[in-house]
C-alpha cells in the first residue's frame, strides 16, 4: 500500500475513465492503448508515475488492424512515464496459444510505433494508428 500513497484516486466508471484517459494524453500514450470497461477505480501517484486501474471484470479486446487479442486483468497496473510504461502487471497478449505477460509498453512518435515487451524478453512493434481511441 505504500506504493499507493498521496494517490490522486477516482473511484466509478465516468471518472475513472477520463482519469486514465488524461493520463495517456499526459504522458503521450495513445489514447485506445488501454480499452476499459466498467472502471472501479483509477489512482496515480504524481510523485513516482506509479498508476493502478481496477475494473469489475477482465476485458478482452482485439485490436483489429493488426489482428491481435489483448487480455487486461481487473487490476492492471504500472508505473507511467513520457511515453512509457514499465512494470506493467496485468497485461498479456495472445501470441500463437500462449499469452505472455506484457511487462512494458514504448510508445515511439518519431517512428510512429508502440513497442510491447513482455518478460520473456520478446519485444513486438505496431504502428500507432492501431492504438487510436475506438479501435
Amino acid at each position: 500500500m505504500a506504493e499507493k500513497e498521496g494517490a490522486i484516486v477516482k473511484k466509478g466508471h465516468e471518472e475513472g475513465l477520463e482519469m486514465a484517459i488524461s493520463l495517456l494524453q499526459k504522458f503521450e500514450l495513445p489514447q485506445g492503448l488501454l480499452p476499459l470497461a466498467n472502471v472501479v477505480e483509477v489512482g496515480f501517484v504524481e510523485s513516482t508515475g506509479y498508476m493502478w486501474i481496477v475494473q469489475q471484470k477482465k476485458v478482452e479486446h482485439q485490436f483489429k488492424m493488426i489482428s491481435k487479442l489483448v487480455s487486461y486483468d481487473t487490476e492492471v497496473k504500472g508505473y507511467v512515464e513520457k511515453g512509457t510504461i514499465k512494470k506493467l502487471k496485468g497485461v498479456k497478449a495472445k501470441e500463437l496459444m500462449l499469452w505472455p505477460p506484457v511487462s512494458e509498453i514504448t510508445a515511439d512518435s518519431p517512428a510512429g510505433k508502440v513497442h510491447f515487451k513482455s518478460l520473456a524478453g520478446i519485444t513486438k512493434s505496431f504502428p500507432v494508428e492501431a492504438f487510436a481511441a475506438g479501435q
